[in-house]
């Protein structure tokens, strides 16, 4: 089974999430996305957290039910600063895909790549690949990688939090039961 990896906080998942990653799959022929909530993100802090349960939670109301979509929750269980070369191979030697799994990566993370945990080893331990999320245009990468003819969806947690913390409608631009669990538990102040 050919694996694609994406991690991210996923503070909520919103429909951009999910459409680059199946676009991402079908294009370069991988098996399953393996989406991977984040405990502590090493670049980023979460605001409006509600906290990896609900995140975890609201990320397998979102896929239940697609088998080319599952959730692994080894970042949370692990504990600590989320690094993706840990998660890479924790997935590998626990699931053994066939060949090298994909590594996918929104346009956003992009500059700060070189930053990151073993770059070097990601590198060679997963294909990078590379989807936008909020640029027309391809950015330039320094390490090998493909990148996806995927549509840019203009939806981002960030702006998902703040439509419901201000009482506008935000219910399109998440899976609708996200969309149930987040106004049964009034997360990210919604009310």
């Amino acid at each position: 089974m050919r694996l694609l990896v994406l991690g991210g906080s996923f503070n909520p998942v919103h429909i951009g999430h999910l459409a680059m990653a199946d676009e991402a799959r079908a294009q370069f022929g991988y098996d399953i996305v393996v989406l991977v909530p984040s405990l502590h993100p090493p670049h980023k802090s979460l605001a409006e957290d509600p906290g990896p349960g609900h995140r975890l939670a609201m990320l397998r109301l979102a896929v239940e039910g697609e088998s080319a979509m599952a959730v692994d929750d080894c970042e949370i269980r692990r504990g600590g600063t989320s690094y993706t070369i840990d998660t890479i191979r924790d997935l590998v030697a626990r699931m053994g895909p066939e060949g090298k799994p994909g590594l996918l990566l929104g346009d956003d993370l992009i500059p700060g790549f070189p930053s990151w945990r073993e770059p070097e080893a990601l590198v060679r331990e997963a294909d990078l690949v590379c989807a936008r999320r909020s640029s027309a245009v391809r950015l330039d990468l320094a390490y090998p990688h493909v990148y996806a003819d995927n549509i840019p969806i203009p939806v981002s947690s960030s702006m998902v939090r703040a439509r419901a913390a201000s009482g506008r409608p935000f219910r399109w631009y998440i899976p609708g039961p996200v969309y149930r669990y987040i106004r049964e538990r009034k997360l990210y102040g919604c009310g």
